[in-house]
């Protein structure tokens, strides 16, 4: 017999922006799904009306977009389905697993006061729950779930292994509010349900909530999922990632200049590892990642060790790929895109651009003689290296350069000769003629430059400080 398909989701909120968090936990849904020729689905969990906004909803889908974490079908909206999730509400009050509770939230609070004074349980055991409806009143109500009272439950967790629950600490929770609007708990589970969901990857702080959730599973005969609860993202010193430790939001990364595959990469390795591996592709994180390499332990973020990995991805990134994700980085920071003339220079000059650039700022600190334009500003140390000795032997450069075949070996000899018959060496050279192509002190090799400029703008560059 074929096994049944995997079908994994990510399920964010739109009350705010995307948390690095939640990208992660999309990370691993889909790297487990798209390993195993499974469905990864979005789902807008968008029932608090309040706190949701179309602008946390496009922050979200910007977000998967600028990751790569391409999802199947169209994303869902849990509010839109709530038709949906009463009707389950009412299918397990008819069958007898639902209950109508009357009590209003005065009687509740008495019942938590007096059992507090007490020194007893303040689970809330509702006097409704074996009333004969015949009973009933006129009255607003809520429909709750029969928890068990006795016994245990048992989330069989892919990451967290075998949690018992006793029952008697699980409540009659509310699945449909008495103004007929479905509760979260309720939502999930249906929309997961509905969706096909196989596996549920989530954050450990939902681990809790399976057990609640399995009552509405087990009410309505339904399979349930795989469960894994991955631990949360700590901070250097151990806490939670928030915003004291710097970046939470998946949008800051971009425009803070990290490649997406770098991300990805880095978050993959934040509570889960294969080995001692700790750069590799999507292809390789696809085939190797699985359930038991997923630690129990928060994770702590580290800066260092993300630029190290994305440092590795620019490096080995295709260059068409790295330009189009350089412009989407400008476009994202809403610097001026790039003129043709700059494209056809980066695409050039790409080979010499990447190395040992961990972020896209770098990258362009590295590409400034390419964004610059005549006349170059000078920086103080690029100014200092054009002395007047300096500049009389870049003048009799120039002119050799103007008919010169412009390719590496020819250009290294042309130099070469000049700096011989001025007795001074190449070495010595090479700092004023860097500050006339770059406007700075330290740049790429002059010759990558020279080359990536081509004839014509070395030699007008040159004839700017000689003239």
């Amino acid at each position: 017999m074929s096994q049944t398909p995997v079908v994994t989701r990510i399920a964010p909120s739109p009350t705010g922006y995307m948390h690095i968090g939640t990208a992660r936990t999309a990370l691993f849904s889909w790297l487990y799904a798209r390993g195993r020729g499974g469905k990864f689905l979005l789902r807008i969990e968008d029932t608090d009306r309040e706190r949701s906004t179309p602008e946390a909803t496009e922050a979200i889908l910007k977000g998967m977009e600028w990751l790569g974490l391409d999802y199947d079908g169209d994303a869902i909206s849990q509010f839109e389905r709530a038709d949906r999730h009463a009707e389950v509400a009412h299918e397990m009050l008819a069958s007898g697993h639902a209950y109508k509770c009357f009590a209003t939230q005065d009687e509740i609070q008495a019942f938590r006061d007096a059992a507090k004074a007490e020194g007893k349980s303040t689970l809330y055991r509702s006097p409704w729950r074996d009333a004969d409806p015949s009973t009933h009143p006129d009255l607003p109500y809520v429909i709750r779930v029969k928890a068990p009272l006795e016994g245990t439950t048992v989330i069989h967790d892919q990451v967290q292994g075998d949690v018992t629950i006793r029952n008697d600490q699980l409540d009659d929770m509310i699945v449909l509010r008495s103004d007929g609007t479905p509760t979260y708990m309720l939502a999930v589970v249906v929309d997961d349900h509905d969706m096909g969901v196989t596996h549920v990857i989530r954050g450990d702080d939902h681990l809790n909530n399976a057990a609640r959730q399995m009552l509405v599973y087990t009410a309505m005969g339904w399979p349930l999922p795989v469960y894994a609860h991955i631990p949360l993202i700590f901070g250097p010193d151990g806490k939670k990632l928030s915003k004291r430790h710097g970046a939470t939001g998946v949008d800051e990364y971009q425009t803070m200049g990290y490649p997406a595959a770098g991300m990805r990469n880095y978050l993959a390795r934040l509570g889960w590892s294969h080995g001692d591996d700790e750069f590799f592709t999507d292809a390789q994180a696809m085939e190797w990642f699985d359930f038991n390499g997923i630690g129990k332990s928060p994770s702590r973020f580290d800066f260092k060790k993300l630029e190290n990995l994305c440092g590795q991805h620019i490096a080995n990134a295709n260059d068409a790929a790295l330009l189009h994700e350089l412009e989407a980085f400008l476009a994202s920071t809403g610097a001026n895109p790039l003129t043709d003339d700059q494209r056809d220079a980066m695409t050039r000059g790409m080979y010499c651009l990447k190395e040992r650039a961990k972020t896209f700022p770098e990258l362009l600190e590295k590409a400034h003689f390419i964004m610059a334009s005549r006349p170059l500003e000078m920086d103080e140390k690029a100014e200092k290296a054009l002395d007047p000795v300096s500049r009389g032997i870049l003048s009799e450069l120039t002119p050799q350069l103007q008919n010169a075949s412009w390719d590496r070996d020819t250009l290294e000899g042309i130099v070469a000769a000049v700096a011989e018959a001025n007795d001074t060496k190449l070495g010595k050279l090479a700092a004023p003629l860097r500050s006339v192509l770059a406007g700075r002190a330290v740049t790429p090799s002059v010759f990558d430059m020279m080359l990536v400029l081509g004839r014509d703008e070395t030699v007008a560059r040159l004839k700017d400080v000689t003239a």
